[in-house]
């Protein structure tokens, strides 16, 4: 395909679009599939026939649009309406009401002016709810792929990456790691043979943000794992993501398929020498495969175990050659860099932390559902305006980010801002976009023993720390909640942590200790309570926290 071709691609399918007087978008992610919408899509098809509409509204299935506790989903495009709880009962009522007669269904109604949306800031999922992911065509039409041909047709390489190391973007899979220095050890390293590998392995609890971008826009991971190709002088990628994804997978194998149809995957793309061809590697669903070293065994149809680092994959990887690894959401964001600019990118945000960061927003929280926000917000403006607090008038007690390896923040701090520095500095981090919101009915200890137990049943085995020690700190957390532990134990409980995440091999138990650490730091009293009686011994008070 030629530029030329790209553009005209763009503007016949915009002109298909804008022959029907209306479309209607509705939610065909995994969310809003599990309720149903399959039939809501059905319900809209039957009465638009019913109506003679055919030839004048169009009904598409599209990705995720976020509000999930509230799907199936329903979008009148011309005017901006969106409808929640959309059966085929409701999506009649609409067609008949709002399409036809002009008159909202205020029962379903949602306002998009509410927080939830106006909050948000979208780059990522900015496409997401608003085209179908089955059609390369409508990804074209709002400006798909025009960023790779900006690369390929007037930028070198190393302007590609420089550009992506002035946006300050880092690794949206948890560590942070800035992905232009990452890029560029890679494109210096030696070796003909390069690749570009998509780590789509999430496994966290309550964490679906890749699912779901993947599910809803696949063109744009697919064109920034090109982009990070032709800057790092790879002509292979590799997306990884796990079985339990089936809808990620059906529609990515399409959207490969379809790009390599239009030749905007395969050789000579855009008439340049760059080549770059991406295949699918499905694993079983092992949380420790999305530590990048296990992943890299796992490509290659070995048992997914850590190795021991530097070598860091960057110039040494997969079957040893300079392989860059980033997430889907760290992909997700290349495409508009370079077609906005870096120093656009770096204006969002904080200095340390720049663009928006995706969260799953789950738990005891009024609105469940997938977000995206401007790095450094409060957690105070997610949880209450966003989140709409906590639900049925129980008191906010703790949000636990970044999965089983983060940590629970309590709500003497709420005002944090959500960055990478400031989380870690309370004892959580970023992660991959798991936030889990809890509320006064849930106990500490137990959150804790859960994380644990998870790591428990993912750890792959290979190191003694955290093949033994995380089975260990499960065992005192089950005597603690069982009421039969003493002080004792609980500094047992406390030392093993700091064994397990100072001496284990790889990230999964590096940071396995951290809800147990967090739960002992803001919630001490709770493990307290829990402690056999002993003659002699008092209970600890919590210590003031310095900051």
């Amino acid at each position: 395909m030629t530029l030329e071709e790209l553009h005209q691609l763009a503007e016949k399918e915009r002109g298909r679009q804008q022959a029907f007087t209306n479309r209607v978008l509705v939610c065909s992610s995994t969310g809003c599939i599990a309720c149903n919408s399959g039939m809501t899509r059905d319900g809209f098809i039957t009465a638009i026939k019913e109506h003679d509409l055919e030839n004048e509204i169009e009904v598409v299935g599209t990705g995720c649009m976020g509000l999930c506790a509230l799907g199936p989903l329903a979008l009148i495009e011309g005017d901006g309406r969106l409808y929640r709880n959309v059966d085929g009962s409701v999506a009649s009522a609409i067609v008949a009401r709002h399409i036809v007669g002009g008159e909202v269904v205020d029962d379903n109604m949602l306002d998009t002016d509410d927080p939830f949306f106006a909050s948000q800031m979208k780059i990522v999922l900015e496409h997401c709810g608003r085209i179908d992911p089955g059609r390369i065509e409508e990804y074209i039409a709002v400006g798909g792929y025009s960023a790779l041909a900006k690369a390929i047709t007037e930028m070198k390489p190393e302007e590609v990456i420089e550009e992506i190391r002035k946006s300050g973007l880092r690794g949206r899979g948890g560590a942070g790691y800035p992905t232009g220095l990452k890029w560029d050890v890679s494109r210096k390293a030696p070796g003909d043979q390069k690749y570009v590998i998509c780590n789509g392995d999430e496994g966290d609890p309550g964490a679906y943000m890749d699912r779901n971008v993947l599910e809803s826009d696949p063109h744009r991971v697919l064109e920034g794992m090109a982009i990070a190709a032709y800057a790092v002088g790879a002509n292979q990628g590799y997306i990884y993501t796990r079985a339990e994804y089936p809808l990620a997978i059906e529609r990515l194998k399409v959207a490969i398929k379809q790009a390599e149809k239009h030749g905007l995957l395969g050789n000579r793309i855009f008439e340049s020498h760059f080549n770059f061809r991406i295949d699918m590697r499905i694993g079983a669903g092992a949380f420790v495969c999305g530590e990048e070293t296990a992943l890299l065994r796992s490509i290659k149809g070995r048992r997914g175990r850590p190795r021991p680092r530097p070598p860091y994959p960057s110039e040494n990887g997969l079957f040893g050659a300079p392989t860059v690894i980033n997430n889907v959401e760290t992909l997700a964001n290349i495409a508009p860099i370079i077609d906005r600019s870096g120093a656009w990118f770096a204006g969002i945000g904080t200095p340390n932390s720049t663009g928006t960061k995706i969260f799953a927003l789950t738990g005891k929280i009024e609105h469940t559902g997938l977000i995206e926000v401007p790095m450094g917000i409060p957690l105070r403006e997610i949880i209450f305006d966003i989140g709409g607090g906590t639900p049925d008038g129980t008191e906010f007690k703790a949000v636990q980010t970044g999965g089983p390896s983060g940590g629970c923040v309590p709500k003497e701090h709420l005002d944090l801002p959500v960055d990478y520095e400031s989380l870690k500095a309370v004892g959580s981090m970023m992660g991959s976009g798991g936030m889990i919101v809890m509320d006064s009915d849930s106990e500490m200890v137990d959150v804790a023993k859960f994380f644990m137990e998870f790591c428990v049943e993912e750890s792959c085995g290979k190191c003694i720390p955290c093949r033994v020690g995380t089975r260990h700190l499960h065992l005192l957390l089950e005597k603690i909640t069982r009421g039969e532990a003493t002080a004792d134990d609980v500094a047992l409980l406390e030392e093993l942590c700091i064994m397990v995440k100072e001496t284990s091999l790889c990230g999964l138990g590096q940071s396995a200790p951290n809800p147990v650490l967090s739960t002992l730091r803001f919630f001490r009293e709770e493990y307290d309570e829990l402690l056999k009686p002993v003659l002699g011994y008092e209970p600890s008070k919590p210590e003031a926290d310095p900051s």
